[in-house]
């Protein structure tokens, strides 16, 4: 049997065998397409070089790529787990020709991978083409041997393919395979289609025309003058027919998932639970990967997709009643399956497996409130009714529950959600949901960069070697517009034939500093590089004017550009530094250098304790005094992975690539402290740094830290700062500086104690002090004992206290206490245990709140808290609530 990890090997390698460039997967999060959530076809990442803005040494090429359907208009999370073909996250297999061969090579490269190599056999095949494409029939006749019958000739745009409304396009040809009339459905174009007889795995596109629009309006196809070939075949899909499986989800990879879940949850995994286990193998994958390229859960954006795909597989582990997390369990066998072929799993793993649990675990708090709220609800209803649309906003709003997850959940009871009614509240409470994605960009203003940078050429950057050139103006832009110059006083972006300003790139700011011509003066305020090549010259016009065709003299500022050095190089000496002391799974998530400080955002589940904050330190600061020289090397990419070179997840690299090499030796890895791809601006040598000094660690967003630090005199004069203030603490305190923790540790636990002797005294005083009358201020309502008290500014935390106290004192009653304070109040009311079933504490709190201008109050049958605007109106709220009492 070929396993998922041969069928991707041998497809793979046959392409490469016939010319074709293997190119890896590009990570799930698309480059410079602000269009896309996620990359969802093989495809996305030659966009570019298929409408002809983009070039590649290859002509030919083939991948196997990641891909997400989760979001947006591709979206297959709800099918997920209850149909044999759905997933968020699957493999597609393709190969690629930009302008090389055509529809004959296509279809002989897919008969011979298909009929010989993978062994199907053709009695068992058909095919699809579109109506007016009698090339391809003709091909396949030819090459094949396929009767009419097994052509099927489809009408429809099904089977033809378009980027968009204009771009280029073509006809498609689909193969198919029948599974056998053991199953429903019939060929495609048929009325029965939707069956699972004829189940389709490769999908031919024949990018033949380009699509304008036309005078009227209506589209107008042209011929291309150089036709491509983009084809997707489903590796599930694929694996699944190979291995003579029904479903998807019994294939070799997603069954050893599958099973692993059950020996864990003891549930049976073909029994009635058996969606259960589908979901969460699925879900787990599409999460590990998107956290492997970077992707954390959050509240929105992609972020947001990550966590409701991550928490529905949760929720599933839930049914099948594991009561500890399980999905970063199930971790290690995923990574065992796919570890090899996508190596980025191994790297990540801690990381993810960190991430999934602490996720789970905060999630187990919310679905365990949630699902006890919602089965009290929908127990009131019956098969094909409605849940009212206000209680599943209350879920969502008030319990952190996602709609999502309570449709999910209904679904099987057959209970809708009555969306009309959750809209509703949604927007009366102004806190409508953050649209899950909107693409951004401006299409206009990418043209005029792609035809700048086609027109001008890459600009060739010097500023490794100088930070001053002279340069010829090749363009300027103002305002998105061309222009022929810059007069006094205006602003525009000059570009140039060659530059030492680095452009901001790879988190590195972008330099500042002049221009000078013969007839002006212009200041450079940033500097910006589009397109991975094209630099932009931010300037203002001081004197004279600049106009294209000018010899300019540029000049970098070289303090800044120093600074910024210093701080870009002690961020690659602090990347290695906290992969050591927190581990391999630290990953760069994004970065600032600038010239006051360096900020480094990471992968990291928890919170970095001093202790690993002063190693880091440590390390960093032993390399910089060893001042060892910072070599740079130009070399393949493949050869800079080997060494171990770090790169960013992400990131999109040239054939040849920047390796920068720094600090001292490793002994048991014979390699420098850091090997890093970079294509910044870098220090001499690791001394040039001076000094390295974290000032702050934070969390950005879950799973994320968010460092920064000084270098250099930045760092010295921060030293000095806290060098001046130790010292004026340590006057006041009047000890030595040695001394001052001791001392602010003693000063504080006298503080907490005089606080709590307050405290005490404060609720004596109150409640009438120890040897006080228990009938003290206590009045009788219809045989109810009612104590009622404000107190001016009197702590709102210790309202509840004292509330037991008094509740201790009469025994059995309802007590009243109000704390007013700047001209607000805070209600307490308790009820003791005996009468909690005629009054509940929370009705008569949101009496006295209301009495002073608030709403609500939360709490328990016997306590309950909450509070007003209007503090005057304490009285008034302590007799709203003996009027709720009487009534």
């Amino acid at each position: 049997m070929k396993t998922v990890n041969d069928i991707r090997t041998e497809f793979l390698g046959f392409f490469e065998k016939n010319g074709h460039r293997r190119v890896d997967s590009s990570p799930l999060v698309p480059q410079n397409d602000p269009t896309l959530m996620f990359v969802n076809s093989g495809m996305v990442q030659f966009k570019n070089v298929f409408t002809g803005v983009e070039t590649r040494p290859y002509t030919r090429a083939t991948t196997a790529q990641k891909s997400v359907r989760a979001g947006g208009k591709h979206n297959d999370l709800d099918n997920v787990g209850y149909t044999a073909r759905h997933h968020t996250f699957f493999e597609m297999l393709g190969n690629f020709s930009f302008g090389d061969y055509f529809k004959e090579e296509a279809i002989s490269f897919a008969w011979e991978l298909v009929n010989k190599n993978f062994g199907m056999p053709k009695d068992r095949l058909l095919v699809t083409v579109h109506s007016t494409d009698e090339e391809a029939a003709g091909l396949w006749k030819k090459i094949a041997g396929f009767p009419d019958d097994k052509i099927i000739r489809i009408p429809t745009d099904d089977n033809f393919w378009q980027m968009g409304d204009t771009g280029p396009c073509g006809p498609c040809s689909e193969i198919f395979y029948d599974q056998g009339e053991a199953l429903e459905g019939g060929p495609p174009g048929s009325p029965d289609e939707d069956g699972d007889r004829f189940l389709e795995f490769w999908n031919l596109v024949f990018m033949q025309f380009e699509q304008e629009p036309g005078e009227d309006g209506k589209p107008v196809r042209k011929p291309l003058p150089k036709p491509s070939i983009d084809t997707g075949m489903g590796l599930e899909r694929m694996a699944a027919l190979m291995q003579g499986k029904l479903s998807n989800y019994d294939i070799d990879l997603l069954r050893s998932i599958i099973e692993h879940s059950a020996d864990l949850t003891g549930v049976d995994p073909d029994g009635p639970q058996a969606a259960s286990h589908r979901v969460i193998a699925d879900h787990l994958r599409c999460s590990a990967f998107l956290l492997a390229d970077g992707v954390m859960p959050s509240n929105e954006g992609r972020g947001y997709v990550l966590r409701r795909i991550m928490r529905r597989g949760m929720r599933h582990a839930h049914l099948l009643g594991a009561q500890d997390p399980l999905m970063y369990r199930l971790f290690p066998t995923l990574m065992s399956m796919m570890g090899d072929a996508y190596p980025e799993l191994k790297r990540a793993e801690s990381m993810v497996t960190d991430t999934l649990k602490n996720e789970e675990t905060r999630f187990k708090k919310t679905l365990d409130r949630g699902l006890k709220i919602l089965d009290e609800e929908s127990e009131k209803l019956g098969e094909g009714q409605t849940l009212s649309g206000d209680v599943a906003f209350k879920l969502y709003d008030t319990y952190g529950f996602p709609l999502d997850l309570t449709q999910d959940a209904l679904k099987v009871k057959k209970i809708s959600v009555d969306m009309d009614g959750f809209n509703a509240c949604m927007e009366e409470q102004k806190k409508a949901a953050r649209a899950a994605w909107s693409g951004s960009g401006d299409a206009g203003t990418e043209k005029l960069w792609f035809d700048l940078l086609e027109e001008c050429g890459p600009t060739e950057f010097l500023g490794y070697e100088s930070t001053k050139a002279q340069g010829q103006v090749l363009a300027i832009v103002k305002d998105g517009q061309r222009v022929d110059a810059l007069k006094e006083g205006e602003e525009g972006m000059v570009i140039t034939n060659q530059t030492p300003f680095y452009g901001e790139s790879g988190g590195q700011v972008g330099d500042t500093g002049a221009l000078s011509a013969e007839g002006g003066a212009l200041a450079v305020t940033d500097t910006k590089k589009m397109l991975g090549k094209l630099f932009l010259h931010q300037a203002k016009c001081n004197k004279g004017a600049l106009n294209v065709g000018d010899t300019v003299e540029m000049q970098v500022d070289e303090a800044r550009r120093d600074a910024i050095r210093a701080n870009h190089s002690a961020t690659h000496l602090m990347h290695e530094a906290l992969q050591q002391v927190l581990g391999d799974h630290v990953a760069q998530k994004g970065s600032l250098q600038d010239g006051e400080r360096t900020r480094f955002d990471i992968s990291h589940p928890n919170a970095i304790t001093p202790e690993e904050i002063r190693r880091v330190e440590e390390i960093v600061n032993d390399e910089i005094r060893a001042n060892t020289e910072i070599i740079t090397r130009i070399m393949p990419i493949d050869d800079a992975r080997a060494m171990g070179a770090a790169a960013l997840f992400g990131e999109k690299y040239d054939d040849e690539v920047r390796v920068l090499f720094m600090g001292r030796e490793k002994e048991a890895e014979g390699k420098p402290f850091s090997i890093e791809l970079c294509g910044g601006t870098h220090a001499r040598r690791t001394g040039d740094i001076g000094l390295f000094k974290i000032i702050s660690e934070s969390a950005l967003a879950a799973g994320i830290r968010r460092i920064e630090a000084l270098t250099g005199e930045g760092a010295l004069r921060y030293f000095e700062q806290q060098d001046h203030l130790l010292r004026a603490v340590s006057q006041a305190l009047k000890v030595p500086a040695s001394e001052v923790g001791q001392r602010v540790e003693s000063l504080l636990k006298e503080k907490k104690k005089l606080e709590q002797d307050v405290s005490n005294l404060r609720r004596e005083l109150a409640t009438g002090g120890s040897g006080g009358s228990s009938n003290d201020g206590i009045k009788d309502i219809g045989g109810i004992k009612f104590i009622s008290r404000v107190l001016p500014d009197f702590p709102a935390k210790d309202l509840k206290p004292m509330a037991d106290d008094l509740k201790n004192k009469v025994g059995s009653g309802v007590v009243v206490l109000i704390a007013t304070s700047e001209g607000k109040a805070s209600i307490v009311v308790g009820v003791t245990k005996d009468l909690t079933d005629k009054f509940s504490a929370v009705d008569l709190v949101k009496a006295g709140a209301e009495a002073m201008g608030g709403k609500g109050g939360g709490g328990r049958p016997d306590m309950a808290q909450a509070g007003g605007p209007n503090g005057s109106a304490a009285n008034d709220a302590a007799q709203a609530v003996e009027r709720a009492i009487s009534a």
